[in-house]
């Protein structure tokens, strides 16, 4: 019996309240909780998109030397479209960050990143 992705997918969110309520805190711990966990799924994309980025600006030098020796086997798009993806993927944090602060506001993101939602709490 074959599990798909979505099922699967399905399952993991199904659960994610369970492992969110399992400390017994109040709605500020389960917000700090959501709030670091996020924090921390956007530092590993930065990450991966800054490697990524390394590798394909790489991988496109190594496919223009490719196609200096022999033109006919190596199409000039294919370095040109790998070092287009490389600057995409090098600026994908930046844009994320811009993005972030433009949609929520940076008074937003400071106050979550701060805990500010102690009024939330109810004293």
């Amino acid at each position: 019996m074959k599990i798909g992705i979505k099922s699967g997918l399905v399952g993991i969110l199904a659960c994610l309240p369970a492992i969110v309520l399992a400390d017994g805190g109040d709605i500020t711990a389960i917000a700090s909780t959501v709030t670091t966990e996020a924090t921390a799924i956007a530092k590993l994309l930065s990450i991966t998109a800054y490697v990524a980025g390394v590798g394909f600006a790489l991988a496109g030098i190594l496919q223009f030397k490719a196609h200096k020796e022999n033109p006919t086997q190596t199409p000039l798009s294919k370095p040109v479209v790998m070092m287009i993806v490389a600057a995409c993927l090098l600026f994908l944090p930046t844009i994320l960050n811009i993005a972030g602060a433009s949609l929520l506001g940076s008074s937003a993101v400071s106050a979550a990143s701060a805990g500010g939602g102690s009024s939330l709490s109810g004293s």
